[in-house]
């Protein structure tokens, strides 16, 4: 089992940057692919990125495309989501999450996620 805990958010204005992270506890960090899922209020809880246990592999929703970059680092048991050039539209609690999946696992389905942070707060103003 494995606690995360995340934190970076707070308020920017747009086109502004934030980089976020998330804390696992244990020894056993690298055995789970890692995600960051978005939930804004009232809307359904969005895919943001993931990346695989090594970090060989990053994923991304065309939405932070381009913008968002998925991180680990195994041997501080971290996983960060720089964020550049927000706009106001990235506002959301942000969650970061641990999956066991490690094939042909889709990356951006919050069913696949074993563990959750309680997320962080980033709001985005004009």
């Amino acid at each position: 089992q494995v606690q995360l805990g995340e934190s970076g958010g707070g308020l920017v204005q747009a086109g502004g940057s934030l980089r976020l992270s998330c804390a696992a506890s244990g020894r056993t960090f690298s055995t789970y692919a890692m995600g960051w899922f978005r939930q804004a209020p009232g809307k359904e809880r969005e895919f943001v990125a993931a990346i695989t246990r090594s970090g060989g592999g990053t994923y991304y929703a065309d939405s932070v495309k381009g913008r968002f970059t998925i991180s680990r680092d195994n041997a501080k048991n971290t996983v960060y989501l720089q964020m550049n050039s927000l706009k106001p539209e990235d506002t959301a609690v942000y969650y970061c999450a641990a999956s066991l999946c490690n094939v042909y696992c889709s990356r951006t389905h919050p069913g696949e996620y074993d563990y959750w942070g309680q997320g962080t707060q980033v709001t985005v103003s004009p």
